[in-house]
C-alpha cells in the first residue's frame, strides 16, 4: 500500500513539472512572436519615407548646367525607385524657362547664377536658390604661348561672346584684380555667339579667346595646336576673397519649398549622388548627355573633367553664390536685378 501511495505521489510530481515546462514552453513561444512582430514593425518603420514624397517639373539648359542631373534623369525614365517623382525638360536658353518658372509651370529650374538673383527680384523674393551646379566654366585659349598668366594679356586682343553677361563681369573683374582696365589694357572684340570666336580661331583671324566649355573642347577639335592658357575659375580662386566664379545654380519657386521641404531635402540628395555618379562615370554620364541631346556625346566625354559639375548647397553655397553675386553688383548692378538678394534666397535646408 505504501508503494502504491509513493508511486503515486512521483507520477503526479511529473505531470506538474510537465505542465510547467509546457507553460514555459508556450510562454517563450508568445515572447518570441511578440518580439518578433515588433523587430517587423521597426523594420517596415525605418524602411517607410519620413515625408511625403512631391511631384516636381524640373528644366535646364542645354550645356554644363544640366550635365550633373543626368543619372537622375535616367533613372526616372527607367521607372528606378526615387524619393519624388520628376519631369524633367531641356531647353535651349534661359528665356524658355523663366517665364514658366514665374507662371508657376515649373517648380525648379537650372539657370546662370545671375539670372537667380533677378528672379529673386522681379518676383519679390518669390524664388530661392537650392544649390550651386556649376563652378566657373570660362577659359583664356591660346594659338600661341604668349599668355602664360592674367598680366600677360595687357595690350593683347582676344575675341569673346557674352558682353552684358557673365563673360564680360567675371573677365572684367578678373582684369581689374590684376592691376589692368579692361577698357584700355585689353581689346575685347565682342561677337555675337562663342561659335563665332572659333571660327576666328580656326580661321587664323583671331589667336587669343576667351570661351567657355564646351566650346572650348569644340575649338580644340577644329584647331590642333589650340591651348588652354588659363582657367579663370583658378584665378578667381587664387584671390582667395571668400568668393567663387559661378556659371549655374538651380532654383525653385518658394511656395514649393515651403510646401514640403522634406522633399526638396530628399531631391537635392538625389540630386547630389547623381553628380557624383557623373564626376565618377565621364564615359558613361557622357552617353546619358548626348542622349538627352544636352551635348554631343564625344564632346561631353572630353569636356566634363573641365565643366566643375558640383552640387553646392547650405552654408558652403551662401557663401560662396553671395560673394559671387556681389562682385556682379559692384560691376553691374542691373545684372543680379538692381540689388542683392536677401538672406531668404539661399535655402538652408530642412
Amino acid at each position: 500500500m505504501k508503494r502504491m501511495k509513493k508511486l503515486s505521489a512521483l507520477l503526479l510530481t511529473a505531470l506538474l513539472l510537465a505542465a510547467l515546462l509546457a507553460g514555459c514552453g508556450q510562454s517563450g513561444a508568445a515572447s518570441s512572436a511578440a518580439s518578433a512582430s515588433a523587430a517587423a514593425s521597426a523594420s517596415a518603420s525605418a524602411s517607410a519615407p519620413s515625408f511625403t514624397p512631391a511631384s516636381y517639373s524640373i528644366a535646364a539648359l542645354k550645356g554644363p548646367t544640366a550635365m550633373g542631373l543626368v543619372k537622375l534623369m535616367s533613372d526616372t525614365d527607367s521607372g528606378a525607385d526615387t524619393a519624388n517623382q520628376y519631369t524633367f525638360t531641356i531647353a535651349a536658353s534661359a528665356d524658355e524657362i523663366t517665364p514658366k518658372l514665374v507662371k508657376g509651370e515649373l517648380d525648379m529650374a537650372c539657370v546662370p547664377a545671375n539670372l537667380a538673383s533677378v528672379l529673386y527680384n522681379n518676383t519679390k523674393g518669390g524664388v530661392e536658390v537650392l544649390a550651386v551646379n556649376t563652378l566657373g566654366v570660362l577659359y583664356i585659349v591660346e594659338n600661341g604661348n604668349a599668355v602664360q598668366s592674367i598680366s600677360d594679356l595687357k595690350g593683347k586682343t582676344l575675341v569673346a561672346a557674352g558682353k552684358g553677361s557673365t563673360p564680360e563681369f567675371a573677365l572684367r573683374y578678373l582684369l581689374e584684380q590684376n592691376g589692368m582696365n579692361p577698357d584700355t589694357d585689353v581689346t575685347i572684340d565682342w561677337k555675337d555667339e562663342h561659335a563665332e570666336c572659333v571660327g576666328a580661331l580656326a580661321s587664323g583671324a583671331a589667336t587669343i579667346a576667351l570661351l567657355p566649355q564646351p566650346f572650348v573642347t569644340v575649338a580644340q577639335g577644329k584647331i590642333a595646336d589650340l591651348r588652354v592658357a588659363l582657367d579663370l575659375t583658378k584665378e578667381w580662386d587664387a584671390l582667395d576673397n571668400g568668393s567663387s566664379l559661378i556659371t549655374g545654380v538651380i532654383v525653385a519657386r518658394r511656395e514649393v519649398v515651403e510646401a514640403n521641404p522634406a522633399a526638396v531635402d530628399a531631391f537635392l540628395s538625389e540630386y547630389a549622388a547623381s553628380v557624383d555618379w557623373v564626376n565618377a562615370n565621364v564615359s558613361d554620364a557622357a552617353a546619358l548627355i548626348g542622349s538627352y541631346g544636352i551635348v554631343d556625346a564625344a564632346v561631353a566625354e572630353k569636356a566634363l573633367p573641365a565643366c566643375n559639375i558640383v552640387c553646392m548647397t547650405g552654408s558652403d553655397m551662401k557663401t560662396a553664390l553671395s560673394g559671387y553675386l556681389e562682385v556682379l553688383y559692384h560691376e553691374n548692378a542691373k545684372s543680379v536685378g538692381g540689388t542683392l538678394p536677401g538672406d531668404d534666397f539661399y535655402y538652408a535646408g530642412n
